[in-house]
């Protein structure tokens, strides 16, 4: 994408009155020579326009004028006076205007002679601007200084002609600003220009001292005055670079300008090295070589309080001011290149936000260069010091390392960029000081480094560019010859999302390095050709690429498409070829993996990233023809996956040219694309086919725009009708496009269709527009009425998106389509609106304002509104009297707010005297919603109407204020739903208690009703009974009850607040403000700062006091809103309000107590968000001052101390503790809050140490906020993964004041945890210590010696696994795990395997041997995963565990220890591939043998009694042990006849726990084994026996699910004898026990999904071998099972299982021609399979479209034959496919009969219960009831679809005349199915005669239910009669 240069603004030359009278009078003077008359005259042109492109051509012109002067016929007035014109004006201009360049060049270019004069004349301009300018004045003189010094050439001698008063000027204007910059704290806006007029004064200083350093260094010794003026801008630079309110730009360019002057002053000798070293020393004795106004001023940087900052910023400026090119100049320039990364090193533990560490890493990366930059000049000259502490391995090198290791994870980008170029300079400097060095043949300290680096994992970012350093050093090979299998490793990492970018970047430089080095050898061996090193270079990275495409999952190889094949093609384009070769042979012989996208799906990746990169172009035969058929393309396009769907879609939509033209073909595709992928469910599959069509119709507008161009300038008459008819398809393809669009959108399309086809029309609109003129393709000829109304009535969906779209479409649409023009149209739709904004359901509120906005457009809206509020009775003054305003839009949005805002005034009224009624009848917030929406699109910049708008402002903000006291005393209480007594026991009681309820909690009362208890006044029972009435009367409705919950109360309430706050926040973020500064000019606006005061007061109140958490958190979107406002105002007293308010609130936090005003809850309420949007609206640029007071005080509160332990000390702590998390959790905040994670860390800890438990909880919310901030956000499943954790180097770095506080209160939690005692000591904060210390490990990286090394945690974490509790032994070993390297896992197991006994006796502590046996058992299992080879040999571990073996016997008494010990025993002898060495494994596993058939599982199979903690768990490490020895790998523990025997008492074990762990396994070894299709040999005959009486007795439900699992898996190998112990079965019998079952286990999922896969697989088993002899009672049965199981309320496990024995069953069963289940059963069947096909779960359409792939080839289309289609395509071909083999058995009648009995749908009795029970169910009001809905299912496509393939099925079948004869049982069928069908059509017309006007708004789903009634009732009589005529 090629960004465009954004165009410098153009401004005219302003001058004063004055000024430009002297001017224009100056010019006028006669006389003079011609060519310098011409000059002035040009001149006096320039300054007399107003037009700044005509006054750049005047001065232009001038300036070529000037160029031909000659100095002898020049007269010096005139001629003078025009230099002085274009001077001045020079002075005047703003910088950067294109003007000010233009006279830049017009005085550069004047004759050499005039030079002078013009040196004068600037000179004297730039002077009197330097004389007395005002403050306000500076930046534009220090602009001008810059603009003389940029590429100006007479304007620097200008500048150095003025040297001392230049500098006096910029020493003036910096002071200025040091002071102004004390006095505006608290106001952004202002501090952010000051610090931009501060840099750019800064660096207008160094710009003048650099240019001027000759100047300078031959003045200062004679003029003092230069001399004290440099002394006072040094000293503004170190007062700059020392206050810490600088932002870091100012501080860091001061430090550069302090090195720079002092270069200027002293030279360039060694001696400025030395000065500049005790700068960053801070040692004042190193200055003495300075003079000594320099010394005196740097003495205040060498003191030891100056601020850390300090030597960051003069490291910058060494590097960047002193030249280091060449080797050094001195000892002291070596010296200095030594220190300044020592120093910058020296940083890295006091640095704490996230800016200052980037400037470090961009400094060091500065240094790097600077180093690189002495070492490449003559290496002799290098000092021996430099060599050695750049050579790899020395201390600075490891350093520099330690640091790279640290920063290279860091959050910030622009950190690891620069880590990682600093990494390659750091190879580079190594390079240059080692003797020799060869690509090839790196040395030993570089492939250590790259072994090291291999050792990291890979989800280390950093990892990836150090790697990529190597390949670009060393080459490509070297990386391979280490890591082979490197190109398909770093191919299955391009999963991950986040890793994807850096592994493809990685891949790159690899391919691409080793591309050339194959080429670079093969040109120097002779017999080698292109061919042969291509097809390695393929083997090496294409044939990979192509094998996960292939195979893997879909949703793993998406960003291989988006990052590595387009680069792949890039480099080598002829690649393509062989691509498309191997993935077709694979198309044809291999079967494609489920879940993958195939052969195919691989071909359109790699096809759409050529198309897209210009690989390949579109020739005019067709779509990349010449390499894939066309059929290909067209089966991708309608493909089960998503992804290959869009790729398809990619390749034929995206183009290298966006002006290539569609072809015909390409059109085809697209329609053939278009309908069957509108309906889908996934907003990434939408949004990516918006975004091609985008770019499809963006190809169609550049090439049609080329044609008509091209068809301008053609000349051949043949071309020239070639591209008319180019133009003529664009217009048939736009318009039958179109149609299809706008076709879907009828009632009750689905969603996911809706916004698809709006999405795309709106593109439409805005590409080529809605017009229906002769220019463009005239798409508003496509436009009718009825599309209109139908995109209309989309505004009704209950979808935001969807009536969003809509809305915006309708703009687009001709204003005829819609026939708003006609008074009548517009009321009903006004009236509309108005009805639905009181309706009490909150979306049609937002209905009734996408309304409004439509009608706000038309001119006659406003009498619209006279006469609606004429029909209601209204007092409405309409604002007619005003005179008419060009902008409609104004005048009708004011009328519109002024009537609604007339509206909800009156109804406030009712609702201040009933709150029921509103609640019922006119909820208040559909007036607030429709206000807001209305003012949102008000253009409030170019208002005519002002006053009233003022006046309708304060009358809005007042209204605001009433409607908030009326609903406020609800969403404040501290329990709205307990308010209302909603567990009474009829409506009377109800409506009577809710009004006793609301009387007493109106705001006139006090509000002592929500903090004291208060009772309702129950003695006066007469009244009492008064009042209770069933339905209270409504003084609107004429008498009409209205039923009232307390849920509609709530609602009406609590959204009243948010549309308050909505309205609040969106009058004061839109309107312009009115406000005065300093007395001086008086700003109009809309609002006042009283009034934006005073609504922050309102939000205010509402977020300390509310304690509903809707009330205050929808007040705080509102006061966001406020606060961005105050910060942008350029009121001077509303910027510093946020810093007010601040101070007040944190000052009533400290003072807070339980009588304080402020919301004390566990939680805090509205206070953090009240505090985090008063910081969140500080800028980022600034130094977010108020952000560092806040956190400074909020930590001081939330620490424990030892005088606060009253309630006053409680409250402001808890306080402190919520508001702490929710800034740590505001990503507004960035990186700006990370600086203060190691305070708060310390505070979420110790609070746990509080005995109050509301500071526990608080500290455990902060400290989980805490963990998801440093850590991220989990990233995998396993939340133990490395990808949760980070390096300790790396945590510590960041962290540094989290070491020693963590290791010293891990030694005091460590000190409580002995458990000799007997008793439990928990210390309060040693879980939490334990779970941020296990997401931290050490690094392969890591040194011996690192400061912030892990080792001191160790045994501090090893004696926590002693403790008495269970969990805190667990979290101990899952701790000690990371700190535990995996080279030194087998030495620590050893070590904590001898401190276990050898022998039991009486002092054995348990709790200490199941902790020592957990920590060896979590480093073994994390060695296992880790590094997937045997430990060490001569590790001793199998020795000290064969010791030890009496753990795992009875002689130790405790089963708990017992069970951990035999899990260690699985570790070591469980896996194929074992730890140990094999003589040792194969003697510990006879001993395990031993010690198994002697336990308790083998010993009897009673039950064990008297079971004690742990039993079962023992019993569980026993079977493990058992199925390693029986089932994992029998064939390595020997002694066969025993280990066969094992699996067999497992399965009778009495423990159902160990039965379910063995059929697990069972079924997952038998699942790996599937392919072999017959049954594993560890699987005997007995054993399959006992399953099979297992699935006959077993009574636990979990068990007996996995036995019929097992059964399944097992019967698909072939056929099962069934055994009930001893006796055998029919499998008859055993079908009819299976259905018995499976009708009792209904309520159980899983069994359920057992039961009916295994009978489904018989039911298949019976019928292929015996079709005519197979029950047909069993057989019925089965069926109505699997009908049944197919309804919209059944489990989505149900429905996939029944999906699945559909399609295995599509053969057999559904399309036999033996019809072995009868005719009925078989269309139940299919009517099933259409049913899961339609249904909204995505897995069970896709599960069900699989059907295609088993169906006969010859009955179906032969595009989709054994293609896996998509759903809506599969539905197609399934109805197509039942009606031809309607036709193959024969029964064309009673198919069509079963048909349209299903396009007339259900029975009439419960279609009239369906409507009773939505009719109940609207008078309930059940607001957010949604009960069993399908978004996706279109009944109206459906019926459709069925009426199309039943009519063709008629027509064919009477063709035929072969397909059955209609009997007199069906033709009475017939006249049933017609009556009913008219009977339905009559009722359904009626129905629709009898809803209001505009039924699709005001009863939407009502007017969709009979619309579709009245479809199905037509559509079947057309079917019936069509059947009657071809019969008769």
């Amino acid at each position: 994408m090629v960004v465009k240069k954004k165009n410098p603004k153009v401004e005219a030359l302003v001058l004063d009155e004055e000024t430009l009278h002297m001017l224009l009078a100056s010019l006028s003077v006669d006389g003079g020579h011609d060519g310098v008359r011409q000059v002035a005259k040009t001149l006096q042109c320039c300054l007399e326009l107003k037009e700044p492109v005509q006054q750049i051509q005047q001065v232009k012109k001038a300036g070529l004028l000037l160029e031909t002067l000659d100095e002898e016929q020049c007269d010096g007035e005139i001629l003078g006076a025009c230099l002085q014109t274009l001077a001045l004006s020079y002075i005047s201009l703003q910088a950067k205007n294109p003007l000010r360049r233009a006279i830049t060049s017009a005085l550069s270019s004047v004759p050499t002679w005039l030079q002078e004069q013009t040196i004068t004349c600037l000179s004297k301009c730039l002077s009197d601007s330097l004389s007395d300018p005002t403050p306000d004045q500076y930046s534009h003189v220090v602009d001008a200084i810059t603009a003389c010094m940029d590429g100006f050439p007479l304007g620097e001698r200008c500048v150095s002609k003025l040297l001392p008063e230049v500098l006096q000027f910029l020493h003036k204007g910096l002071r200025e600003y040091l002071n102004q910059n004390r006095g505006i704290a608290g106001r952004h806006i202002a501090q952010a220009q000051l610090m931009h007029s501060c840099l750019a004064a800064v660096k207008t200083s160094m710009l003048v001292i650099q240019r001027c350093q000759g100047s300078i260094s031959s003045a200062i010794t004679i003029h003092q005055t230069l001399k004290d003026t440099l002394n006072s801008l040094l000293d503004c630079y170190i007062s700059i670079i020392t206050d810490e309110d600088f932002v870091q730009a100012v501080q860091s360019t001061s430090g550069m300008a302090i090195v720079l002057l002092i270069r200027s002053v002293m030279g360039s000798g060694d001696e400025v090295a030395f000065v500049v070293c005790s700068l960053l020393r801070s040692s004042v004795n190193g200055l003495d070589s300075a003079p000594v106004w320099i010394k005196k001023s740097c003495e205040s940087l060498c003191t030891s309080a100056r601020p850390p900052g300090v030597s960051l910023y003069l490291c910058h400026g060494a590097l960047a001011m002193l030249s280091w090119k060449g080797s050094p100049a001195g000892p002291h320039w070596e010296t200095l290149l030594l220190l300044v990364p020592n120093t910058l090193l020296d940083l890295d533990v006091s640095i704490k936000e996230s800016s200052t560490v980037l400037l470090v890493v961009r400094v060091l990366m500065l240094w790097s260069s600077a180093a690189l930059d002495c070492m490449q000049g003559q290496r002799a000259l290098c000092a021996l010091s430099l060599q050695q502490s750049f050579t790899g391995g020395s201390d600075l090198h490891r350093r520099l390392l330690e640091h790279i290791y640290s920063h290279w994870e860091h959050p910030l980008d622009g950190v690891r960029h620069q880590t990682c170029s600093l990494f390659r300079n750091l190879l580079l400097l190594h390079q240059h000081t080692i003797s020799s060095t060869s690509e090839s043949n790196p040395d030993s300290y570089v492939m250590e480094l790259t072994q090291r680096l291999f050792q990291l994992d890979w989800h280390m970012r950093g990892k990836y560019g150090a790697l990529g350093c190597l390949v670009d050093l060393y080459g490509a090979r070297y990386l391979l010859q280490i890591q082979p299998p490197l190109p398909s490793h770093l191919l299955g990492l391009m999963s991950d999302q986040t890793l994807a970018p850096y592994a493809s970047d990685l891949l790159e430089k690899l391919f691409i390095s080793h591309k050339e080095q194959l080429a670079a050898e093969a040109s120097t061996e002779k017999g080698t050709t292109a061919e042969d090193w291509m097809e390695r270079w393929h083997r090496m990275w294409v044939t990979p690429l192509l094998q996960v495409l292939c195979s893997a999952r879909v949703d793993e190889t998406t960003y291989i498409l988006d990052y590595f094949l387009p680069k792949l093609l890039r480099c080598s384009p002829s690649s393509l070829t062989h691509m498309v070769q191997a993935l077709q042979d694979r198309l044809s012989c291999c079967k494609d993996s489920t879940g993958s996208r195939g052969a195919l799906g691989a071909l359109m990746t790699c096809l759409r990233a050529a198309r897209s990169q210009g690989v390949i172009q579109t020739s005019a035969e067709g779509l990349c023809e010449e390499l894939v058929p066309f059929s290909l393309v067209r089966q991708a396009l309608i493909h089960k996956h998503d992804q290959v769907r869009m790729d398809a879609l990619g390749l034929v939509c995206e183009s290298h040219r966006s002006t290539e033209v569609l072809t015909s073909q390409e059109m085809d595709l697209i329609h053939h694309f278009l309908v069957p992928n509108l309906n889908s469910q996934s907003p990434s599959v939408r949004q990516q086919v918006v975004s091609l069509f985008k770019k499809m119709l963006c190809r169609v507008k550049d090439s049609m725009q080329l044609l008509l161009k091209r068809q301008s300038q053609e000349r051949e008459q043949e071309q020239r009708a070639k591209d008319q008819q180019s133009i003529s398809l664009y217009k048939e393809f736009l318009h039958k496009l179109c149609s299809k669009l706008f076709d879907v959108l009828l009632p009750g399309a689905s969603f996911s269709k809706c916004i698809m086809s709006l999405h795309l029309l709106v593109l439409l609109a805005e590409l080529f527009t809605f017009d229906a003129g002769p220019d463009g393709f005239a798409l508003g000829e496509v436009v009718t009425s009825t599309y209109a109304q139908n995109v209309l009535y989309c505004v009704a969906s209950n979808f935001m998106e969807v009536k969003m779209l809509a809305t915006t479409l309708l703009w687009k649409l001709p204003l005829s389509a819609l026939g708003l023009e006609e008074p009548d149209v517009m009321r009903g739709l006004l009236q509309a609106a108005l009805d639905l904004s009181t309706s009490t359901k909150p979306f049609d509120s937002v209905t009734a304002a996408h309304l409004l906005n439509l009608l706000l457009h038309q001119p006659n809206l406003s009498m619209a509104l006279l006469h609606c509020a004429q029909e209601q009775g209204f007092d409405f003054q309409h604002p007619s009297s005003l005179p008419q305003a060009p902008n409609v839009q104004e005048l009708n949005t004011l009328s519109v707010v002024q009537f609604l805002l007339c509206c909800l005034q009156s109804e406030v009224s009712k609702a201040e005297c009933c709150l029921l009624q509103a609640a019922a009848s006119y909820p208040l917030y559909g007036r607030a919603h429709c206000i807001t929406a209305v003012l949102r699109n008000l253009n409030t910049e170019c208002l005519r109407h002002t006053e009233e708008w003022r006046r309708l402002v304060s009358e809005l903000i007042a209204t605001c204020y009433r409607l908030s006291d009326v609903v406020s005393p609800v969403v404040q209480s501290s329990s709205p739903e307990g308010l209302i007594p909603m567990d009474v026991g009829t409506v009377t009681d109800t409506s009577a208690g809710l009004q006793k309820i609301l009387h007493e909690i109106q705001p006139r009362d006090t509000n002592d009703f929500f903090t004291c208890a208060r009772e309702l006044d129950t003695q006066n029972e007469e009244d009492q009974e008064e009042t209770q009435i069933a339905r209270i009367v409504s003084p609107d409705t004429s008498g009409e009850g209205y039923r009232v919950t307390a849920q509609m109360v709530l609602v009406c309430c609590w959204r009243s607040m948010k549309e308050v706050a909505m309205l609040l926040g969106q009058l004061c973020q839109s309107l312009p403000l009115h406000y005065t500064n300093d007395n001086t000019h008086t700003h109009p606006g809309l609002i006042t700062e009283e009034q934006v005061a005073c609504i922050g007061l309102y939000f205010r109140q509402q977020l300390l006091q509310s304690r509903h958490r809707g009330a205050f958190e929808l007040a705080y979107v509102g006061f966001v809103r406020l606060t961005d406002m105050l910060c942008r105002s350029g009121s001077k007293v509303l910027q510093q309000l946020p810093a007010c308010w601040l101070s007040e609130v944190l000052e009533e936090v400290k003072s807070s107590d339980p009588s304080s005003k402020l919301c004390a809850t566990r939680r805090s309420a509205g206070i953090p968000f009240y505090i985090q949007a008063l910081l969140s609206s500080e800028p980022k640029s600034s130094s977010c001052s108020l952000l560092k007071m806040t956190m400074r005080e909020l930590i001081t509160l939330a620490m424990p101390s030892a005088n606060r332990n009253t309630d006053a000390s409680t409250v402001p702590q808890v306080h402190a503790l919520n508001i702490l998390r929710a800034l740590y959790r505001d990503t507004r905040l960035g990186e700006n809050i990370i600086c203060f994670v190691s305070d708060g860390m310390q505070a979420a800890v110790l609070g746990f140490t509080s005995p109050i438990w509301a500071v526990r909880n608080s500290s455990t919310l902060l400290f989980s906020t805490l963990i998801t901030r440093i850590f991220g956000v989990k990233k995998g499943r396993d939340e133990h993964s490395k990808k949760n954790r980070m390096t300790g180097r790396e945590f510590f770095t960041r962290f540094p004041a989290l070491y020693p506080f963590l290791l010293n209160q891990l030694k005091e939690a460590a000190v409580s945890v002995e458990s000799d005692s007997g008793q439990v000591k928990l210390h309060p904060s040693l879980f939490l210590l334990l779970l941020v210390l296990s997401r931290i490990y050490p690094s392969p990286m890591d040194g011996s010696s690192s400061p912030l090394g892990l080792a001191p945690f160790m045994p501090f974490i090893i004696r926590c696994g002693r403790s008495a509790v269970y969990r805190t032994r667990e979290m101990a070993a899952r701790a000690l795990v990371p700190f535990v390297l995996i080279t030194q896992v087998s030495s620590t197991v050893h070590s904590l395997l001898q401190e276990l006994p050898q022998d039991p006796g009486p002092k054995i502590q348990h709790n200490y041997i199941h902790g020592t046996l957990l920590q060896v058992l979590f480093l073994l299992r994390s060695y296992q995963s880790e590094s997937h080879r045997p430990l060490p040999a001569g590790n001793g571990i199998g020795e000290a565990v064969l010791q030890r073996m009496w753990l795992g016997s009875r002689k130790n008494t405790c089963v708990v220890t017992r069970g951990a010990f035999l899990d260690v025993l699985v570790c070591l002898c469980g896996p194929k591939i074992s730890l140990l060495c094999d003589s040792e494994v194969n003697k510990l596993r006879q001993e395990t043998l031993s010690l198994l058939l002697i336990s308790t599982l083998f010993a009897d199979n009673s039950p064990m009694s008297n079971l004690e903690p742990g039993s079962i768990q023992y019993m569980l490490s026993l079977t493990r042990i058992a199925l390693s020895a029986s089932v994992d790998i029998p064939e390595l523990w020997g002694r066969q006849p025993l280990t066969t025997q094992l699996l067999e008492r497992l399965l009778k074990c009495p423990e159902y726990e160990v039965r379910e762990l063995v059929l697990e396994r069972v079924l997952m070894r038998l699942k790996e084994e599937e392919d072999q299709k017959r049954t594993p040999a560890w699987l005997n005959e007995t054993t399959l026996f006992t399953l099979t009486s297992l699935a006959l007795h077993e009574g636990h439900p979990q068990c007996l699910a996995k036995v019929l699992q097992v059964l399944s898996v097992l019967s698909c190998n072939g056929e099962l004898h069934w055994m009930d112990y001893v006796q055998h079965l029919s499998q008859d019998s055993f079908l009819l026990h299976l259905l018995t079952l499976a009708q009792r286990t209904v309520h159980s999922v899983e069994l359920y999904c057992a039961v009916m896969t295994l009978l489904s697989q018989l039911v298949i088993q019976v019928v292929n071998s015996d079709p005519k002899g197979a029950s047909m009672t069993c057989l019925s049965q089965w069926g109505a099972l699997v009908c049944s199981s197919c309804s919209e309320e059944q489990h989505v496990e149900v429905k996939m299982m029944v999906a699945n024995v559909l399609v295995n069953s599509t053969g057999t069963l559904l399309t036999s021609s033996e019809l072995p289940l009868g005719l009925v059963s078989t269309v139940s069947l299919w009517s099933s399979l259409f049913m899961l096909l339609q249904d909204e779960d995505q897995e069970v359409r896709s599960s069900a479209s699989d059907f295609i792939a088993n169906a006969p080839t010859h009955l179906i289309r032969a595009d989709v034959a054994g293609v896996t289609v998509c759903p809506p395509v599969a539905l197609d071909v399934g109805v197509s496919l039942l009606c031809r083999l309607f036709e193959l058995w024969k029964q064309v009648p009673a198919g069509v009969v079963a048909l349209t009995e299903w396009l007339l749908g259900e029975e009439e009795g419960n279609e009239k219960a369906c409507e009773d029970d939505a009719s109940s169910l609207d008078e309930e009001d059940f607001l957010f009831e949604k009960g069993n809905l399908n978004l996706w299912a279109e009944p109206v496509q459906w019926v459709t679809l069925l009426h199309r393939h039943l009519i063709s099925l008629i027509l064919s079948s009477q063709q035929t005349r072969d397909s059955g004869r209609t009997d007199q049982e069906q033709a009475h069928q017939i006249d049933t199915l017609a009556f009913k069908a008219r009977a339905k059509l009559v009722s359904s017309n009626q129905a629709l005669d009898s809803l209001p006007v505009l039924p699709q708004f005001s009863c939407p789903m009502e007017h969709a239910r009979l619309v579709l009634q009245q479809q199905r009732a037509t559509l079947a009589l057309d079917v019936l009669d069509t059947l009657k005529g071809e019969i008769e």
